[in-house]
């Protein structure tokens, strides 16, 4: 515990419906999927992190990853709730998830239109030439 809130990683503690509210809601990358995506996305995940006011279940601060357990780790769904940025929140859960977590030897990948100052300082950077990307709902090809 530090300042007021608690960083956990067991899966259990996670209120799915406060991380379905938010990514439905708030989300710019997330509020197309249904509840059954966000469901099945929970259970595969290879590592979820929470943030917590200390000593409740009340969830402010949440980050995913899928990885294949030994080399790569894909982060996604991170956020914390507007009330409680500007209280580190954001670095303890990355701190959490990637430099105190089994994968702090993975070669880490994100996909994210803001915060990239937050995840500069855990050695996200622009994809270098051994990266490619392909995008979501290519057009068929005839």
């Amino acid at each position: 515990m530090h300042d007021g809130y608690e960083i956990d990683d067991d899966p259990r503690r996670i209120p799915r419906d406060t991380v379905w509210e938010w990514l439905s809601t708030e989300a710019y990358w997330a509020r197309w999927r249904a509840r059954a995506d966000v469901d099945a996305q929970l259970d595969a995940a290879w590592r979820v992190v929470g943030a917590y006011r200390a000593g409740t279940d009340e969830l402010v601060g949440f980050a995913r990853a899928a990885s294949d357990g030994v080399a790569f780790a894909y982060l996604a769904d991170v956020f914390v709730v507007a009330d409680h940025r500007g209280q580190g929140i954001g670095k303890r859960l990355m701190r959490a998830m990637i430099d105190d977590g089994p994968g702090a030897g993975f070669r880490w990948v994100l996909f994210t239109a803001d915060a990239h100052g937050l995840y500069e300082q855990f050695g996200f950077a622009v994809p270098d030439a051994t990266a490619m990307v392909r995008p979501p709902a290519l057009p068929a090809i005839a």
